[in-house]
């Protein structure tokens, strides 16, 4: 069963905001969130959870021939 993905934008008292992609691995968070770090503005920095370092899981299949 695949995990749920999600985006969570926090936004704090002061205006600040965090955004959080949960469920994505690799550079899928980045392509997730990408669109919303162009419309927020600029960015006071950025952090990568480990699932940002693990491989993405692809469907895919080979074929070995004899």
């Amino acid at each position: 069963m695949p995990m749920t993905q999600e985006i969570h934008v926090d936004i704090a008292p002061d205006g600040s905001l965090k955004i959080d992609a949960i469920g994505f691995s690799g550079s899928d968070c980045e392509l997730a969130t990408a669109f919303l770090e162009e419309a927020l503005g600029e960015i006071q920095s950025k952090q990568k959870k480990p699932e940002f370092y693990q491989q993405q899981r692809r469907n895919s299949a080979q074929r070995l021939r004899r």
